[in-house]
Order: structure tokens, then C-alpha cells, then sequence
């Protein structure tokens, strides 16, 4: 039996998938994040090794059971330098099987469609495009640098809670929920207090910045306005990454827009000025046919039979399966 793993790579988790040439999942798992840009080659290399072994343990098999492994892992194809140090380190813990690394919005991408013609925007930690149309013809947008892109992303929105927090707390804006919430989520007894506690334990850390953007869906459902204008103000910034990949494409419209990523678990807040402002642009929402762990795997299947896509059998199980895990 021929066995394939899929690796979808992130700043703050990473999932793996094995499954057959059949789209038969046999195991799967989630484990921290794997960015080298956070960790370092070596550090990032030992978190995707060791939780690809959980994963294959899962699925009762080894690594000698593979045929082809696809990496999906943020930031590869922004260093020259950087993607020939991580590709060839985890050619040497993965010696006998042939792998495909490609950025993670691709995979993004090829779960979306089924690696079909479209747009696929991956919002997590930090946001980032990707797209094909029927020529083959591709194009990335946006994930530039968390300094200055990752507009729309957590990063990006937790970053404007920490503002919005401090507008209200001063006077600049109306004190609401969001100033309630994170006076009480860090137990402020004074809001000054909350300087230290950001430039010590949050503001180091990407993935903490990221996680205060779950404080402002908080207040936003609450009906805090403030909070709910920043998820708009998010949606035109995710609206024009989406765009720039259509700029660069020929795609007919409506052209198919998906997505992909922890942003979306914030629901309407985002979705529905999302969709609105994609609609504007002359594209069309279109729910993941798959994940993105997926769409590794189908990017490892299509790299075996030299470049063919799947079958619609193979995309068909892969779907049952994440009906059935509720992906």
C-alpha cells in the first residue's frame, strides 16, 4: 500500500496527515507551531519530525511506509538561503521518501479547490494569498513580514486590541466591553499595569500578540463597536490581498475565493464584511472543499503521478473525512 504524508505548517500550530492513494486517512495529528523564522532550522526540523512520527505511530506505520511527503510551512519561498537549509535538513530526516515543499498558502490553496483554478486566503497568525487560474499560471500575495504585512491577520488584529484597549482605557474612545474584558482577563488593578505585562509576556511572542485578537471577538459579540469596526476594518485589508491575486491572474468572474485559517472561527464578524467586499471585487465565496493538511496531501499524490491531479474518488473520501472530524 502506498502511503503519503501531508504536513500543513503555521506559526502557532502544525497538522499532519497520512492517508493512502485512495484518500483513505489513517492518521492524523496537530502539534505546535514549526515557522523557522521563530524557532530556527534545527528547532523547527525537530518539531516537524517528531510530531510526522506521532502522526505515522497514529496510523501504525513508519517512515519507510511512505511513498511521498508534501511540506506546506510558512515563510519557504521568501529565502533562498533559508529554504535550502530546511528542505535539505529534512531531507536528511526523511532520506528514503520524495518530498514537495511549498509555502503553506499553496497547500492552502490545493485543499480549497481540489487544485482547481481559484483563490485561497490562509488567515491565521498572519494572512497570505495564493492562486491558479486555468492557465496554471500562479500568484502569492500579502504575508510579506509581520512588521509591515499580515494585514487582517490575528497578529494584525491582536496588535489593534492592545490599541483599542488603550484608547478606551485613556479616554481617546469610549470605555466598552473590550476595556472590561481585559481588565479583568489580566487582573489590572491599575490600567498602566497593562505596558509591563504586554511588553513581557505578549509582545516577544507572535503567537501571544495573535491570541489577543480572541479578547476582541469577546467584546465584539458583546456589541462593542469599537471592537466590531476593527473586524471590518480587517475584511477590506483581507479584501485587497484577495485582489492582488486576481490582478495578476485571468480568472473569469465570479471568480471562486476561499479561505482558509483560525481568523474565520471569529464567524460573521469576519465572514460576512468579507464576503461583501469579495462580492465587490467580482468574486465569489466558496466554503474548502479541504483543509489545507488536504491539500498537502494532494500536492504529494499529484508529485507521484507525475503532476496528474487526483482523481475526484480520492477528493471525495478526503471530504467525507473532514465532514466527519467536523474540519
Amino acid at each position: 500500500m502506498e502511503l503519503f504524508l501531508g504536513v500543513d505548517g503555521g506559526g502557532t500550530k502544525t497538522s499532519f496527515a497520512v492517508a493512502d492513494r485512495s484518500g483513505n486517512i489513517k492518521g492524523a495529528h496537530t502539534g505546535t507551531g514549526s515557522s523557522y523564522k521563530q524557532l530556527g532550522v534545527d528547532k523547527a526540523v525537530n518539531v516537524l519530525y517528531e510530531n510526522a512520527i506521532i502522526c505515522l505511530d497514529k496510523a501504525g506505520v513508519g517512515l519507510s511506509d511512505l511513498s511521498g511527503v508534501c511540506f506546506g510551512l510558512p515563510c519557504y519561498g521568501e529565502n533562498a538561503q533559508g529554504d535550502s537549509a530546511l528542505s535539505s535538513a529534512l531531507k536528511e530526516r526523511f532520506p528514503k521518501t520524495p518530498a514537495v515543499f511549498v509555502n503553506d498558502a499553496e497547500i492552502g490553496w490545493a485543499g480549497s479547490f481540489a487544485m482547481q483554478p481559484g483563490v485561497s486566503i490562509a488567515v491565521g497568525t498572519g494572512s497570505i494569498a495564493f492562486g491558479k487560474d486555468s492557465s496554471g499560471k500562479s500568484a502569492r500575495c500579502g504575508g510579506w513580514h509581520e512588521f509591515f504585512s499580515d494585514e487582517g491577520s490575528c497578529y494584525w488584529l491582536g496588535r489593534r486590541t492592545m490599541e483599542l484597549f488603550t484608547k478606551q482605557a485613556d479616554g481617546r474612545a469610549r470605555k466598552n466591553h473590550l476595556y472590561r474584558i481585559i481588565r479583568e482577563a489580566f487582573s489590572l488593578e491599575e490600567d498602566f499595569a497593562f505596558i509591563d505585562i504586554m511588553e513581557s509576556d505578549y509582545l516577544p511572542y507572535r503567537d501571544k500578540v495573535a491570541s489577543m485578537q480572541i479578547y476582541l471577538e469577546q467584546a465584539s459579540l458583546l456589541g462593542d463597536t469599537g471592537a466590531g469596526e476593527l473586524y471590518v476594518q480587517a475584511a477590506g485589508e483581507l479584501a485587497g490581498i484577495v485582489s492582488g491575486i486576481a490582478e495578476q491572474l485571468d480568472l473569469a468572474k465570479p471568480f471562486p475565493v476561499s479561505y482558509s485559517g483560525g481568523l474565520f472561527k471569529a464567524g460573521a464578524l469576519i465572514m460576512d464584511p468579507f464576503s461583501k467586499k469579495v462580492s465587490a471585487l467580482g468574486g465569489a465565496i466558496q466554503k474548502p472543499l479541504l483543509a489545507p493538511v488536504h491539500g498537502a496531501l494532494l500536492l504529494a499524490l499529484s508529485e507521484s503521478s507525475g503532476g496528474e491531479a487526483p482523481p475526484d474518488d480520492t477528493i471525495r473520501r478526503l471530504a467525507r473525512y473532514m465532514q466527519q472530524e467536523g474540519a
